[in-house]
């Protein structure tokens, strides 16, 4: 798979305040990429950079294997901001006034009606239109001369449940039709419904990046619990086991967990214990939860 776009050691200084320090990563070709990140973790600021709207203080970035250029952006479909439309003009007017801007997209102002679903209200003002219906309108602008790659800045942001669920969904709609998108986004759990892949950004620096199945794994654990006066003793009999990563401690239990993965049989780790003089009053396995691995990133 050939990369779309690759950022090399991206780093943006706002003054002495350094919002991106030597970001670096590639998009591949047909990938819904997530930038994730808490608020002020520079996801917004790496989108400017990449679109042109920003001057990065140091590193480079290419489109399709070559270095920036106003040919290339016209492939690629933006929404950065709040969608900024004429409000007493109705939604079908705005987009033609949008296509004049771009240079594209004049024929095609139909065809991305009906795929945001607003062509029944194509006449209507854009101040009657909801949230939800904005945010599908300034979509509908992003698709005009139908791009082969799309850039969303928070793409759900401000809607409700009901538009939330219709965006992801026309996201995944359009990543079918084989489109690149790349979208940046601090819900953890947007990135892990709609994303391929993920890069993870805290405090402009970052944290990891990938398959969004190996990044934002959940990790299988074992819980363990004695009696208060045999917890040392627990913790000697643990210690002769092999394959063990980490051993934390948390609420009274003994949390066990392996490299790789790879999970011991309970029934194996109770026979060891009990071999050690240790009886176990708990013992389960549990999984990590997404949310806790996010929060364990960004610490």
């Amino acid at each position: 798979m050939s990369n779309i776009l690759s950022i090399q050691s991206i780093t943006k200084f706002y003054g002495p305040i350094r919002a991106l320090h030597e970001v670096s990563f590639d998009v591949p070709s047909g990938s819904v990429f997530g930038v994730l990140g808490p608020n002020g973790s520079g996801k917004t600021t790496l989108l400017g950079i990449i679109m042109d709207v920003l001057r990065a203080s140091s590193g480079t970035y290419s489109w399709f294997g070559e270095s920036p250029s106003e040919r290339q952006r016209q492939k690629i479909g933006t929404l950065l901001e709040t969608p900024n439309f004429y409000h007493y003009l109705s939604g079908e007017k705005n987009l033609q006034i949008a296509a004049a801007i771009k240079g594209r997209g004049k024929d095609d102002i139909g065809r991305v009606l009906e795929i945001v679903k607003l062509t029944e209200r194509k006449d209507s003002r854009f101040s009657t239109y909801s949230l939800g219906m904005k945010q599908r309108l300034a979509i509908a602008s992003c698709l005009l001369g139908n791009p082969s790659v799309l850039v969303f800045d928070e793409p759900t942001n401000g809607l409700d449940p009901v538009g939330i669920a219709y965006t992801r969904e026309l996201i995944r709609e359009l990543a079918k039709e084989g489109k690149t998108i790349l979208l940046a986004s601090h819900l953890l759990d947007e990135v892990e419904k709609v994303c391929t892949h993920v890069a993870i950004l805290q405090k402009g620096q970052l944290l990891m990046a990938g398959d969004v199945n190996i990044v934002l794994t959940n990790e299988d654990f074992i819980e363990l619990g004695v009696e208060a006066e045999s917890q040392e003793k627990l913790r000697s009999a643990l210690s002769g086991l092999l394959g063990i990563r980490q051993l934390k401690e948390v609420n009274g239990h003994v949390q066990l967990f392996f490299d790789n993965g790879s999970i011991m049989d309970l029934a194996e780790i109770n026979r060891h214990c009990f071999d050690q003089g240790v009886v176990l009053n708990h013992l389960q396995l549990r999984k990590k939860s997404l949310e806790s691995k996010f929060m364990e990133l960004t610490n």
